[in-house]
């Protein structure tokens, strides 16, 4: 067996110039992924990114393009024991669909089906592959798709098109038979969110971790991207508003206005904005005031002193928070992700009766199909239909 595995961190000068250039992406590429896709992508690799930037391309793409790409270079210096080429032949595109679909019957009856084990080996000491079983098809789609978006920045065209590309891609699916899986297997609903604010105490990390649980679930359930992504500059207090506005002598409470400029399904000429009303825009604005912050990012890094970093906390920070929070409240982990407040507030909102499109506007999703499927589900579970024999 020839050893492609390649060192996540090397002290090579090269190394080390390409994690200088990708500071300049701090914004967009985690500090802490910064020295691992430093060692993965090449000179070309950096300059393709630092293009795409500079063109405006959204964080949020921009992100899962870097990691993409980490990730195929990886794949094919260990599959072939060469760096990836521009563009890509045809067999290369079928020998990926191959490694990454497979059928776990026919993977019983012959170890060599699938993907190799010294290619799994390399990739999960690199920490790239984590799960077992062959991948999500919606991950090998989103895969090809950064492949072919970069083979076409570089101007060159690929066989992503092939008819032969397609068809595999197809009965590679079929057989992989891998159910689709929840980006968060429970959804954060109120009583979840309830117990993961009870194991917020009265530290500084605990301001800062209420008030962004109660912001991303009430604000409609923002991705961890927008959260992490918030500044200061996007708040804007609003006129106190009636926290029943059906009752006349409901009391007011305090009202923030979040814009979110250019969010996954919307770009920044949108100017997308939602509402925090009451307990949540109370939560942001005892954090801001706590930690000092007057501008920059809203959530930020908290040491093991105590001190507020000006960096932003990353996406995943924000999942790990969850998680963490989980914990002390005595549930999985494992059943939680930070997708859990977005399917959490739909969820939520159907079970209260509140109209789908009234929770759009608040939630931001385009798709009506989408939205829909949480209240399907809740109104399946509240329905008649389910208990004629109970």
């Amino acid at each position: 067996m020839v050893d492609n595995h390649r060192a996540v961190y090397s002290d090579s000068p090269a190394v080390h110039r390409r994690a200088e250039e990708l500071d300049a992406l701090d914004a967009i590429l985690p500090f802490d992924r910064r020295d691992q896709l430093a060692a993965l992508l090449t000179d070309d690799d950096v300059a393709t990114l630092k293009h795409l930037a500079s063109e405006g391309m959204g964080e949020n793409t921009l992100r899962a393009l870097a990691s993409d790409l980490g990730y195929l270079e990886a794949w094919c210096q260990l599959a072939t024991g060469s760096p990836l080429p521009w563009p890509a032949p045809e067999a290369l595109l079928l020998k990926f669909v191959a490694h990454h679909l497979w059928d776990p019957v026919k993977r019983a009856e012959d170890p060599a089906h699938g993907m190799p084990a010294e290619v799994e080996a390399g990739l999960r000491a690199e920490r790239l592959l984590r799960a077992d079983g062959p991948h999500a098809p919606g991950t090998v789609r989103r895969r090809l798709t950064s492949w072919s978006i970069l083979t076409r920045w570089r101007g060159l065209t690929g066989a992503f098109g092939a008819p032969s590309l397609k068809s595999a891609l197809r009965l590679a699916v079929k057989a992989s038979n891998r159910p689709r899986q929840r980006k968060s297997k429970k959804a954060v609903t109120v009583d979840i969110l309830a117990k993961l604010l009870e194991a917020c105490a009265d530290r500084l990390v605990d301001a800062r971790d209420r008030a962004l649980l109660l912001a991303a679930f009430a604000s409609g359930g923002r991705r961890r991207s927008e959260v992490a992504a918030l500044r200061v500059e996007d708040l804007a207090d609003e006129e106190p508003v009636r926290a029943d506005p059906s009752d006349k002598t409901s009391p007011a409470v305090p009202c923030l206005s979040i814009r979110l400029g250019r969010t996954k399904t919307a770009t920044a000429d949108d100017d997308e904005h939602v509402l925090l009303v009451g307990r949540p825009a109370t939560a942001v604005k005892r954090w801001l005031a706590e930690a000092q912050i007057e501008d920059g990012p809203v959530f930020r890094r908290i040491d093991q002193w105590g001190n507020v970093d000006r960096r932003a906390l990353t996406p995943q920070s924000i999942n790990l928070i969850l998680k963490a929070r989980c914990e002390q409240a005595g549930l999985d982990p494992a059943l939680f992700s930070a997708h859990g407040l977005r399917s959490g507030y739909l969820t939520e909102a159907a079970n209260r009766g509140i109209p789908l499109p009234e929770a759009m506007q608040q939630s931001l999703h385009k798709s009506v199909t989408q939205a829909a499927s949480y209240y399907n589900n809740a109104e399946r579970k509240n329905g008649r239909a389910a208990r004629l024999i109970v």
